[in-house]
């Protein structure tokens, strides 16, 4: 009985604490010291942006989080369980997606997906990869070889592929590596899709207009430390007020790329008649 109560509060202390929490962690390679007492929690449902430079220990900590390296120092907990002491459970409980697509890419999208639904014993492989199919916009394609997708694709199905299961936590280690600008808007749609469904996600990018189109909080990991921790609005009062100027601003190489393809990929006609004439 004092077992059954022991497992019934640790469920409701999962529910309430945070999604990931992160305690003086540390880990080293011979002398080359990748994390030096590292600390950062991941609130439930929310998108978490390790952000640093190429070496500043971001893929170190996702694969000491997703229990495939041990580290020297320090705590670290996954939707409740002891990285450490209750791998398993981290196991169950989250999916790693890194950072180039795991697809096999003799099959089609749908089989893909009811190939790893299949793995996982889900009762109904093919209502799960139509579902996910669906969700990710992938349904037009989904007979086709995966050798025929474009980059975002592919990783829009390479995160599909992570979710079956419902796993309440996906690490996400630089998702957008390789990708044209296109891929990359659609890898940024897909992510911010899966906090809206409830899905906590830590994301590594050393890329800095990606954490700030897609975090709700900015971790930076300078030299196997974090040097600064909060919301974007919270980083930017670290600096000086901004002067007040007048500039006369111009279209960024965004604007002229999303007029030119449009949002959603196809050409803008209207634009590219313009330009025509």
């Amino acid at each position: 009985m004092t077992n059954k109560t022991t497992d019934i509060r640790t469920t409701a202390d999962q529910v309430q604490g945070p999604a990931i929490r992160v305690q003086g962690l540390e880990k080293s390679f011979k002398q080359l010291h990748v994390l030096r007492g590292v600390d950062f929690d991941v609130t439930r449902g929310s998108i978490f942006a390790l952000l640093g430079s190429n070496g500043a220990g971001k893929t170190t900590a996702v694969r000491i989080l997703s229990t495939l390296l041990k580290a020297d120092a320090g705590t670290a907990s996954v939707n409740g369980f002891d990285v450490a002491t209750r791998a398993a459970d981290v196991r169950e409980s989250t999916s790693l997606t890194g950072q180039f697509a795991a697809v096999d890419e003799i099959l089609s999208g749908r089989e893909n997906l009811v190939l790893v639904a299949k793995l996982r014993h889900l009762r109904d492989p093919d209502k799960t990869a139509d579902e996910l199919l669906e969700r990710f916009s992938l349904t037009d394609a989904a007979a086709r070889k995966v050798s025929t997708y474009s980059g975002g694709m592919r990783r829009r199905l390479d995160i599909a592929m992570s979710l079956i299961g419902n796993p309440p936590v996906i690490f996400l280690d630089e998702p957008t590596t390789g990708l044209d600008p296109q891929g990359r808007l659609e890898v940024w749609r897909a992510v911010k899709d899966l906090a809206a469904n409830g899905t906590t996600v830590l994301l590594t990018t050393q890329h800095l207009d990606e954490a700030e189109q897609l975090a709700d909080q900015i971790a930076i990991l300078h030299e196997g430390r974090i040097i600064v921790n909060g919301t974007l609005t919270e980083l930017k009062q670290l600096l000086p007020p901004a002067k007040v100027e007048y500039v006369e601003k111009q279209p960024t190489l965004e604007d002229v790329f999303l007029a030119v393809v449009g949002k959603d990929g196809k050409e803008d006609d209207a634009l590219n008649d313009r330009s025509a004439g």
